[in-house]
């Protein structure tokens, strides 16, 4: 009959019987179709009229359709019709299933039981009541290893008998080479494609999450996921495995040859991105409320170590965790520097690759990793291949500051950066020389990643939308973090950083918020262990803090008084811009740069969770003499997690409100809900006032302001190079106070980041799956859809 039955027919009074098989055979019978085609022939109005008015029918559809993929799954899909018959009720049900999730009285539906919907035969009745989303899950796990329809054959001929689906060993069939397994298959886009179709419905599964609102009760696990990843599906290793060996050994170059990706279709792109979205759904797993998923154990034969114990439920998060060869960890390394670089040689050899979208996926990917699995991350930082990277997370924010559909890229890049900072070896690290010209919108300087950090770091603050005002704590404690290790900073970067302490030191600034002078306090941190710990080599920092030393006069001379304050406050009414972009000498941007562009009118964002504030995201330890860290906040005088999140804002606003202060601002808040109804006091300005840290800096301004004043007036000098040079070779030893212990603020699993990173995960996949446009229109809870 040419196409598929049109869903109106379900429309009626009167329901149709599951037993009736022509009726129900018309809706998945047709051979020409695609999934677009199904997204277009049933229409969302329709499905919602068969929801409301003949329920037994949608139900009787659902269930038929996932009959189908089960007789697919026991038969093996033998025949061409199989298949088709296999593949259309694959695209039915994943365009039926966000209807069914956005009414509460049909969630549980799929989980109820259908009468004699069993796996076997009619015998064993108990055995056979699976719910339906049981049926559904394994049907999709054993089709995607279902010889000649999704992996190759093992067959010697075609005499030989139909492998029997369920005696197949579906560790031989993973999809690609790497994790655990040494074969890659010879590359079909008929596998591929219906890969990618399988993969789809299973994502759309996993979306019942998006149907319900974002809470920090972490025990409402996805029971999609839950299932599919335990011990029932006997393909999860196999599985998991495939999606990771897809995703990391993908080169959107076209094998090595530049241009290449002109001259064919790509079919491995769709798969890989699915596969890369199914999988960090799959890896959705609060491990601030576990026994961390991570262990240490002795390194066995397999890809996976042996665990003691057998640490979490969740299988894949489980193997993620357990990983352990090295090669294992450099395949997944250069595999995900691979992809997250390839938009920058978009920059400079236009169009030699094929451009990839899913950068935002692979950031979360490989959060995931370092945060389940410690032995990644150190093998991360153990290399100069940490900087591969640190440069694209760099060149995303700084790409996407001045943006505001992408502020969550903002958020997890930064998570990023704080994350692998609480370890020694990335300061560490960022002490190599920058060589690589990616052409970013930036001052050019020459120096190390450090100084590119900081140079990135500084435009995000003074030219960033009002939005990322929030990540200002998180990005200064990453500077904090690694200053003792910055071996020379070059002139620009320094120059940056008096400038953002001038810009935060502003007497409006301080008193217009009950969090700002946080900013100062972290600054002067940065200037202290650079001082204390790294003198030697950063001639240039010294010689930015002789010239900019008003700077810390007027903070160390701070007036307390409320005529001053009221004064200092004034003054903000008059400067409305937040930080002065004069004086920071910008300088020319690099060669071949584009200015970091707004969000079209009109693009499409979905809004995040806030996430906790620094003294949630982070812990303290301290750094001892022979460079090991133990923690100064034992674990029981951790507060409890926050009980109440807000409901989804417009990315994270109420930062600038309650949920930002510090435990101890908060008590002294006590009613006042937003920083509006604040006014600082001279009592709250001396209680912080006090504690500044300036000791280091006003005895070396004592100590060398002078000698260098001698030696301008002795030389008649007006050049910087006699003077860098004499600060070279000056000495503070024996001159400074005792240096302070190193502080380094780690960050802790807590479940505001766990939900923080549900909401940013799904909305970027609600809004890159556009073909078809799977949850476009339905109720979603998670988030809200909005419009920059």
């Amino acid at each position: 009959n040419g196409s598929p039955a049109s869903i109106t027919m379900l429309v009626s009074p009167q329901p149709v019987e599951a037993t009736d098989d022509a009726f129900w055979d018309q809706f998945w019978a047709d051979t020409a179709t695609s999934v677009q085609d199904v997204f277009a022939l049933v229409p969302a109005a329709e499905i919602r009229a068969v929801r409301e008015e003949s329920p037994s029918n949608l139900a009787t559809l659902c269930y038929k359709a996932v009959e189908k993929l089960v007789q697919g799954a026991e038969s093996g899909c033998q025949t061409e019709k199989e298949r088709q018959i296999v593949l259309n009720c694959c695209r039915l049900l994943t365009r039926i299933l966000p209807y069914i999730f956005e009414d509460p009285d049909w969630r549980g539906f799929f989980w109820s039981t259908v009468p004699g919907a069993g796996r076997g035969g009619g015998d064993e009745d108990d055995e056979n009541a699976r719910p339906l989303a049981e049926s559904l899950l394994l049907a999709v796990a054993d089709l995607l290893f279902c010889p000649d329809f999704t992996v190759q054959s093992h067959r010697r001929s075609t005499v030989d008998t139909a492998e029997d689906i369920h005696s197949i060993d579906s560790c031989e069939y993973i999809w690609e080479a790497g994790v655990g397994f040494a074969h890659s298959p010879q590359p079909n886009y008929i596998y591929d494609l219906n890969r990618t179709e399988l993969l789809k419905l299973l994502l759309t599964c996993f979306s019942e999450a998006m149907y319900l609102p974002p809470s920090s009760d972490s025990s409402n696990a996805n029971p999609w996921v839950q299932f599919f990843c335990s011990t029932e599906n006997r393909h999860a290793l196999p599985l998991f495995t495939s999606l990771l060996n897809i995703v990391c050994a993908y080169d959107p170059v076209g094998y090595g040859i530049p241009y290449n990706h002109l001259l064919f279709s790509d079919y491995r792109e769709p798969l890989v991105e699915e596969a890369a979205q199914v999988l960090i759904v799959t890896l959705d797993y609060d491990s601030s409320t576990s026994s961390s998923p991570t262990v240490d154990g002795t390194t066995t034969g397999t890809a996976m170590d042996d665990m003691d114990p057998p640490g979490p439920d969740n299988l894949f998060v489980n193997y993620l965790s357990r990983i352990h060869r090295e090669e294992d960890f450099q395949f997944i390394l250069k595999g995900v520097a691979r992809l997250l670089s390839n938009p920058l040689v978009q920059t400079y050899l236009p169009n030699s690759a094929k451009k990839i979208q899913f950068h935002q996926e692979l950031l979360v990917l490989f959060w995931k990793l370092c945060d389940f699995n410690k032995k990644f991350l150190f093998f991360v930082l153990k290399s100069s291949d940490v900087l591969d990277i640190l440069v694209p997370i760099l060149y995303f924010l700084n790409d996407a500051r001045a943006d505001q559909s992408r502020v969550g890229l903002m958020h997890i890049g930064v998570f990023i950066l704080l994350l692998l900072s609480g370890e020694r070896n990335f300061g560490v690290r960022l002490n190599k020389p920058y060589s690589v010209r990616v052409p970013m919108d930036i001052p050019v300087f020459t120096g190390t990643h450090a100084d590119l950090l900081i140079i990135v770091f500084h435009k995000i603050i003074t030219s960033g939308h009002q939005r990322l005002q929030p990540l200002f704590d998180c990005l200064l404690t990453i500077v904090v973090n690694v200053s003792p290790y910055l071996k020379s900073l070059s002139m620009v970067a320094a120059n940056k950083l008096l400038h953002l302490l001038e810009a935060f030191s502003t007497t409006w600034f301080l008193f217009s918020a009950v969090q700002n002078h946080h900013l100062v306090f972290f600054l002067l941190e940065v200037f202290n262990n650079i001082i204390q710990y790294q003198f030697d080599g950063n001639s240039n920092l010294v010689y930015a803090v002789i010239r900019k030393r008003n700077v810390f006069h007027q903070l160390a001379n701070l007036p307390t008084d409320s005529q001053a304050i009221q004064k200092g406050l004034q003054r903000k009414k008059k400067t409305p811009e937040p930080i002065s972009r004069t004086n920071s000498q910008d300088g020319v941007s690099m060669e071949g740069s584009r200015p970091a562009a707004p969000a079209e009118p009109g693009t499409l964002k979905t809004s995040l969770v806030a996430t906790p504030g620094i003294d949630k995201l982070t812990e303290k330890s301290q750094v001892s003499e022979d460079g090991t860290m133990r923690s100064l906040e034992p674990e029981s005088s951790q507060p409890p997690p926050e009980g109440n999140l807000p409901s989804p804002v417009s990315d994270g606003e109420p930062w600038s409100g309650e949920a930002s202060h510090p435990r101890r601002d908060r008590r002294r808040l006590s009613s006042a809900s937003s920083s509006g109804q604040w006014t600082p006091t001279p009592d709250w300005v001396m209680s912080w006032k006090s504690k500044l840290p300036l000791q280091t800096i006003m005895r070396l301004l004592q100590v060398l302001v002078p000698q260098v004043e001698k030696i301008c007036i002795d030389k008649g000098l007006t050049d910087e190079s006699e003077i860098l040079k004499f600060l070279q070779h000056g000495t503070l030893v024996g001159l400074l106070p005792v240096p302070h212990p190193i502080l380094i603020r780690k960050y802790q699993a807590n479940s505001g980041t766990a939900m923080w990173f549900r909401t940013y995960m799904w909305g970027v996949i609600y809004l890159r799956n556009v073909d078809p446009p799977i949850w476009y229109d339905t109720d979603v809870k998670l988030f809200e859809i909005q419009r920059v």
